[in-house]
């Protein structure tokens, strides 16, 4: 919608022989005055030398004659304040509800964009640290392709390096096998083993052996590493499903080993790999680095690789499997450097083309009350599935004597609102930002919530169900709060939109927030099923039924499940 506004105001620009790009709509921040605003006439002032007023009033004078436009107004110093008729939002109202995308244009630029999110580590199970990357990502990816790009979503497993020498060393320690392998096994021998190598040099020594046999491919240890591979994929697996995560890729850290070669030979072919105590390394920093950046090591003293050669190879092994245009990492913010240094590689060494947009995504942590990254009560890491455990019950409790909601449904819709409520809390806070872990309020069926988005949803399925019309029409907006409701549902596009160019799915949740605000509003004000007016019962019916599937469709991008009921 402000799209197509903008293009009428951009023609009026034209007309009065100003700059077409000045007439950019917004949505008013001075919602009693008008609806919309162009700010253009005081962007242009300077740039034409003439009065913002004298502007303004040119613009607004072609735009009058607009039947898109109840009202044209100019404010000092050059606003231009925007109403539009309700033919024109009924008639955007009734293309979206026939459109089988809700009015939400695709792309007119599809790129292909390899997403790389979640990266746990085999051998241990998924904590409440996994759960940013998991989501952000999850959304990220589901808002792109939606949008009309074609997306890889690749969970990036760390399933090589001194982690597998330490569980192999330990298992061995321990006398088991390779059969004796279990999600809930592995669990315990990790951090055994890891506490183990700080104590114990001989126990060390031996794990780094391990890991060095394993990636020189001795049979025993690749049968070791295969099965907590296994394990690990089924166990992690079952944790992303209780979150709505999925992946296109299971690739892991081993799989880019045999892309390791091709990146040493054009590192080599270019001569930046060069000796440092040791270890060779590409020295990355520039003249406008300040303070310049370390190099990164792509081989150690011992002949090892690292994270960094890894994920350098990993970058080859896309390039040559899905030459995508973007890959976008979705990480703890506290990575940026590490992922600098790989970029500059990567570009350094033609690895990457200079049109490849390699984006890092870093996010905040989750901290708790205490305004640190969010513990057990008894200082530990929590593990995810007993979040998920420990939210769920808690819906429960509080849905336990609801009458709208069969008996035998509420333990599936218990666990629907608990993980509504942890990825809309999560989301609706900018990527970048650290945010608290309150339980109570993600839980709240008011305010910013995920349960609030789901409460809205179901009291749209009861006032549907009960109506039992399957097609009503938009003939008329009846009042303020209706019309309200019709552009805050006509914005989704320019959000998904924006969510899309700034990668924040926040926006994404603003928008659900926003619309459900508004449909309160309208429900408050407006009477539906005893609405006496054929015309206008049908008409705010089927405002009823788009914005339940706006809603569901803003609940699909961000990875939420609706409930029928609540």
């Amino acid at each position: 919608m402000l799209d197509k506004l903008s293009t009428f105001a951009a023609a009026a620009f034209e007309q009065c022989g100003f700059e077409p790009a000045l007439g950019r709509v917004i949505l008013s921040n001075r919602p009693q005055l008008c609806q919309f605003q162009c700010d253009g006439a005081m962007k242009g002032a300077k740039q034409l030398r003439r009065p913002p007023m004298e502007i303004a009033k040119a613009v607004a004078d072609v735009l009058a004659e607009n039947p898109a436009f109840s009202m044209v107004d100019v404010a000092p110093p050059g606003f231009i304040n925007l109403n539009v008729t309700d033919e024109f939002l009924l008639q955007n109202l009734a293309s979206a509800a026939d459109d089988a995308r809700l009015g939400v244009p695709a792309t007119e630029n599809p790129r292909t964009i390899v997403l790389d999110y979640g990266g746990p580590n085999v051998a241990k199970s998924l904590h409440v640290g996994h759960l940013r990357s998991a989501i952000i990502g999850e959304s990220l990816k589901r808002l792109m392709r939606f949008l009309g790009h074609t997306t890889v979503g690749d969970i990036h497993l760390g399933d090589w390096g001194l982690q597998i020498g330490l569980v192999i060393a330990q298992l061995e320690e321990l006398g088991l096998t390779a059969d004796d392998i279990t999600a809930e096994l592995l669990c315990d021998v990790y951090p055994q083993a890891s506490a183990r190598s700080k104590m114990d040099p001989e126990f060390s020594k031996k794990a780094h052996d391990y890991t060095v046999a394993l990636q020189q491919r001795e049979p025993a240890k690749v049968a070791v590493w295969k099965k907590i591979l296994e394990v690990s994929r089924a166990d992690l697996s079952a944790s992303y499903r209780d979150l709505g995560v999925s992946f296109d890729l299971w690739y892991g850290e081993s799989d880019a080993g045999a892309f390791i070669p091709a990146v040493l030979d054009k590192l080599n072919a270019q001569n930046l790999l060069q000796l440092d105590d040791g270890a060779q390394v590409v020295h990355v920093t520039d003249e406008n680095d300040n303070p310049p950046l370390p190099p990164c090591i792509i081989i150690k003293s011992d002949g090892a690789y690292i994270y960094a050669t890894t994920d350098v190879a990993t970058i080859e092994q896309r390039m040559q499997e899905f030459a995508p245009h973007e890959i976008w990492y979705v990480t703890d913010k506290r990575q940026g450097l590490h992922f600098e240094q790989v970029f500059r590689v990567v570009q350094k060494s033609n690895i990457v083309a200079d049109e490849t947009a390699l984006r890092f995504l870093g996010f905040g942590t989750m901290n708790g009350s205490d305004g640190k990254p969010f513990k057990t009560r008894d200082g530990g890491v929590m593990n995810l599935r007993d979040l998920i455990s420990l939210v769920t019950t808690q819906a429960m409790e509080k849905i336990a004597d609801s009458t709208y909601i069969p008996d035998a449904d509420k333990p599936e819709t218990a666990r629907k609102i608990a993980v509504a409520s942890l990825k809309f809390g999560d989301l609706v806070n900018h990527r970048t930002k650290d945010y608290i872990f309150d339980l109570q309020k993600f839980l709240s069926f008011e305010g910013k919530t995920g349960s609030y988005i789901l409460y809205t949803l179901a009291r749209i399925n009861s006032i549907l169900g009960k109506a039992g019309e399957e097609n009503p029409q938009f003939a008329q907006l009846a009042g303020d709060a209706e019309r309200e409701l019709a552009i805050a549902l006509l914005l989704t596009g320019q959000q998904f939109a924006h969510a899309a160019a700034q990668q924040a799915p926040n926006f994404v949740a603003e928008s659900a927030y926003t619309i459900a605000v508004a449909f309160a509003k309208f429900y408050h004000d407006s009477n539906i099923l005893n609405e006496t007016c054929a015309q206008t019962r049908a008409s705010r019916l089927a405002l009823c039924k788009l914005t339940r599937d706006l809603l569901l469709l803003h609940l699909d991008i961000l990875g939420i499940e609706a409930v029928e009921a609540m």
